[in-house]
């Protein structure tokens, strides 16, 4: 509907200052637009769909090329930009369709799944040009159904459930809010040096017993969710305790005990 795309069914928007009832073209002037599929054309290069979609938004001719050249620099399709789209990666698709939304610098920038299919390396860097886009003012609006992703560019959250908001917030205020406990990852001091044996299939090493103990006595509805020679993690539920006490708890005693580190993090989204 902020697009244009499908015809508002009721209710208002305004995308700096102009309704998409009444300005949609005005809008659609403010936003830049990265769909779900790839809607550039296969037989144009890259460079080529870039240059006119820059022109298209007004970009002065004499600045088009410098533009173009960081853009591609920054999601690292600068050695693709004089082949044809159609022979894109699906990977570099979304890269450069992605590129196609931030051209101009539009004030309102929106972004449907857009590392979808992109292997990890790829997607982590997508993200860092994101975050710099949010850092320097501009608006991001983001659909993803990857809560790490979420996590990791988003100042306000929603939950969309049938086409309605269930929640809106922040990162941290919908992990207080729906978090069912904290992750407790604890690197223990080995005496011994048995790496790579599976402590779960044999006795439990003497270092790891005594933290296993310590756990059980301060924190007794625990999960040891993971074990492994040197390493433990555990699930410990919110009911009763706050991530303050429990990080408390364990920095109070960790030098009595065989613990080389931990950590103590909220669980993920």
């Amino acid at each position: 509907m902020l697009t244009g795309d499908l015809p508002v069914s009721s209710g208002n928007a305004f995308v700096n200052g102009y309704s998409i009832r009444t300005d949609l073209k005005k809008v659609q002037q403010e936003i830049g637009y990265c769909p779900q599929f790839d809607a550039l054309h296969d037989h144009m290069t890259g460079r080529e769909s870039l240059s006119m979609f820059a022109r298209l938004r007004g970009v002065p001719e004499c600045q088009i090329d410098e533009i173009i050249t960081s853009l591609a620099e920054q999601l690292l399709v600068t050695h693709h930009l004089d082949n044809l789209f159609g022979n894109y990666s699906g990977g570099n698709k979304r890269k450069l369709s992605t590129g196609v939304a931030l051209i101009g610098d539009p004030p309102l920038v929106l972004l449907d799944e857009p590392s979808s299919g992109m292997d990890p390396v790829a997607r982590r860097l997508l993200w860092d040009v994101l975050a710099s886009v949010r850092d320097s003012g501009r608006s991001i609006i983001l659909t993803s159904h990857s809560m790490e992703e979420c996590e990791a560019l988003c100042t306000r959250l929603a939950i969309m459930v049938n086409g309605k908001f269930c929640c809106l917030g922040s990162p941290q205020h919908l992990k207080s809010k729906f978090s069912d406990g904290y992750s407790v990852n604890i690197r223990v001091h080995m005496s011994s040096s048995e790496d790579g044996q599976d402590p779960s299939l044999t006795e439990m090493p003497p270092e790891m017993l005594i933290v296993k103990q310590f756990i059980d006595k301060n924190f007794p509805a625990n999960s040891l969710r993971e074990m492994q020679w040197g390493r433990m993690e555990y699930f410990i539920p919110i009911e009763g305790f706050t991530w303050s006490s429990v990080f408390g708890t364990i920095e109070r005693n960790h030098h009595e005990l065989p613990i080389d580190d931990y950590s103590v993090t909220q669980t993920t989204l």
